[in-house]
């Protein structure tokens, strides 16, 4: 959804009226029992544990308001649960006016009075649920005065911070950055209670903001485990229709009743499903195709793919195999990278960028060999959830190495971590010899994450947040 300056004008000018008229008209009560409003200023289709959370209160019975863009359709679950509500918010664009730090302020600004009119119209909730991810303004503001009226408690879950995702285009000295860095301080201290994904953000917190946070780990869904044979194989027919490297790469003339995909094949009488013989390895990555994370994904990403290397060993007689590398996500730069991509010419490796349904990237996780991890935290202080959910696929990874990175990652346990491209490419070497062998560091990697069965989400989230909400059904 998208909102346009020109026809903007009269709805804003209505919502400051109306907000002033609610002020005056309602006094402020004790918060709504039961209701909680999970508010995300982004689209809630690529915001997991913002979902996660509207459905563990939902298993609570607890009445929840889901506010955010609608731009891509949140999970299932939550489409279907009777007790969550979307309460969608226009995403601003086209605000073109002046130069680029007066289009800022006013954005800041329209943004502000939308999203207050829109938390004030919802049913009073007891508590409002902020995500604090970019844009950090002016949502933590906007929800403590919406707070303040309904006489609701604020609750921030900290993913990142706001201010050092603006230092990667502007620098951690440029005024706005500052100004963002104190915005997150003082407003975050006024919340109820604050919620953190790593222990390195905890400390942070406290150290430098003096805000207490309990931390509460990102944890795969249920749905994030390993993907039955038959399932595969649906999957990679459906994306054999769309995607060259999922379609066969030859036909058996002894079995031609055989249905078959590059790693699977289902026998047309028995239809019983096996793996191909000499099938390619299935490696999987992702990236938001942003300007951000783009270049940096792809550019470790296809130098170890381009590197002559790995297709030189196979031509010397390396027991390696074919790749196809998987790399999902959605973005406004992922036609111009599709591009780029085009023109790498291998022989021995295929890469596609298929934008995949919520339910369907679950399968692709529990279905693949290997993950890869490009992913760099802007504050070194958070963790890619990406790599939650793949081990709760029991899928082993290969992750760039960063600050915190060691709280998720255990190298040479559950994976693997690189610090250049040239250590990624010696890794895959080394994972992938003799594949698909049941034996060596791939299979071992895996058997330690069927082993641990770390904890989920639901499990975690009654432990760590139902507390914080008095714990009543």
């Amino acid at each position: 959804m998208a909102a346009s300056w020109p026809g903007l004008w009269p709805a804003v000018t209505g919502a400051v009226v109306a907000l002033l008229f609610l002020l005056l008209w309602r006094r402020r009560r004790a918060g709504g029992a039961g209701r909680v409003c999970v508010a995300v200023l982004g689209d809630l289709g690529r915001s997991p544990r913002m979902q996660y959370h509207a459905l563990a209160l939902a298993r609570h019975r607890r009445e929840v308001a889901l506010l955010g863009y609608l731009q891509n359709r949140p999970h299932r679950d939550v489409l279907q649960s009777e007790n969550i509500r979307l309460v969608p918010v226009a995403e601003l664009r086209g605000l073109r006016v002046g130069p680029k730090l007066f289009q800022y302020v006013l954005k800041v600004l329209v943004q502000s009075v939308q999203l207050l009119y829109t938390l004030l119209r919802i049913e009073q909730p007891s508590y409002i649920l902020l995500q604090q991810n970019p844009p950090g303004l002016p949502s933590i503001a906007v929800a403590w005065v919406a707070g303040l009226f309904w006489g609701s408690k604020l609750i921030i879950d900290w993913h990142n911070y706001g201010y050092t995702i603006m230092s990667l285009s502007h620098g951690r000295n440029h005024p706005l950055v500052l100004i963002a860095k104190w915005y997150e301080k003082l407003f975050g201290r006024l919340s109820d209670h604050n919620l953190c994904v790593t222990d390195a953000m905890k400390k942070d917190l406290w150290v430098n903001f003096k805000i207490k946070a309990v931390t509460l780990y990102d944890k795969p869904a249920s749905y994030f485990k390993e993907t039955p044979l038959d399932l595969q194989h649906n999957l990679y027919m459906k994306l054999a229709k769309d995607y060259e490297p999922f379609k066969p790469r030859y036909y058996r003339a002894v079995n031609p009743s055989a249905e078959g995909s590059a790693f699977t094949e289902r026998d047309g009488k028995s239809g019983n499903v096996v793996k191909t013989r000499g099938r390619p390895a299935l490696l999987i990555s992702s990236t938001s195709w942003t300007v951000i994370n783009a270049p940096s994904h792809l550019s470790a990403l296809t130098s170890v793919l381009s590197s002559p290397d790995y297709e030189r060993f196979i031509k010397e007689g390396a027991k390696l195999p074919a790749l196809v590398c998987v790399i999902t996500g959605k973005g406004p730069l992922k036609d111009y990278y599709n591009g780029l991509i085009q023109k790498l010419h291998f022989k021995h490796i295929q890469i596609c960028t298929p934008w995949l349904e919520a339910e369907d990237y679950p399968l692709l996780l529990g279905s693949a060999d290997l993950g890869v991890c490009l992913h760099k935290s802007s504050s070194g202080l958070d963790l890619p959830m990406k790599v939650v959910d793949m081990f709760g696929c029991c899928l082993p990874v290969c992750a760039i190495h960063f600050e915190c990175l060691h709280e998720l990652v255990k190298h040479n346990e559950n994976g693997l971590i690189f610090r250049d491209s040239k250590e990624l490419a010696e890794q895959l070497k080394m994972l992938f010899l003799e594949f698909p062998t049941l034996e060596g560091k791939l299979q071992s990697f895996r058997e330690n994450l069927r082993v641990s069965r770390q904890q989920r989400w639901d499990e975690s989230w009654d432990q760590i947040v139902l507390p914080l909400l008095g714990n009543k059904e």
